[in-house]
């Protein structure tokens, strides 16, 4: 699935409703209760800008946690997919994106999980990291700091990405890492420690 059709997806949900299964109108009646509709759309709608504005950064975030861009795009795309099933719920639209954040990072998650079976099943992944889109994607600039930051712990990886390139703080970081803010403030000091002795080694 790409980009486009996550977005395209969202926009004819958000035209044309789904009815509860098993449900058929009676003649004359309104489509649906009016409120629960207007909801529906507006959280839709809300989703939709969400994604527009968003999907690149949060696509560059998962790059540098997962790998590779193609995997990146994906795990951008389901994450949004799976905020659009339980739209019904998202009542607060300021919280979206907080929400969207810790979905990458999960779902980021779980496919390192899966790399690291396939490893001890015999069956290793490298992905191609440094191709030139997905140098294209972050900016060749960063490249020896990014080749750095993939040789940390997963959980030190994940602090410093959203610490310093989404820019959030301990309390931001801490909820969506599910870490408590005195750990968030350990790990990005170890980490960042860690990251300086490795771009010595490379110097």
């Amino acid at each position: 699935m790409s980009v486009r059709d996550v977005e395209t997806d969202i926009v004819a949900n958000m035209r044309h409703p789904r009815r509860t299964a098993g449900t058929v109108p009676e003649a004359g009646a309104p489509e649906a209760d009016a409120p629960e509709v207007d909801h529906r759309a507006a959280g839709t709608a809300a989703l939709v800008a969400l994604f527009r504005e968003h999907q690149l950064g949060l696509a560059r975030t998962a790059l540098m946690i997962v790998g590779d861009r193609a995997t990146a795009e994906d795990v951008v795309q389901d994450a949004f997919v799976d905020l659009y099933r339980r739209i019904d719920r998202l009542t607060d639209h300021d919280r979206m994106l907080p929400y969207a954040r810790a979905a990458v990072v999960n779902k980021c998650r779980t496919v390192l999980r899966r790399r690291k079976l396939a490893f001890r099943s015999g069956r290793t992944h490298e992905p191609p990291v440094w191709s030139a889109e997905s140098a294209a994607m972050l900016g060749e600039e960063r490249r020896e700091v990014f080749l750095a930051l993939r040789r940390l712990p997963q959980r030190r990886r994940e602090a410093l990405v959203l610490r310093y390139y989404l820019d959030l703080d301990e309390r931001e970081i801490a909820e969506i890492m599910g870490i408590g803010v005195g750990t968030v403030r350990s790990t990005v000091s170890r980490a960042l420690a860690a990251l300086a002795d490795l771009l010595g080694e490379e110097a």
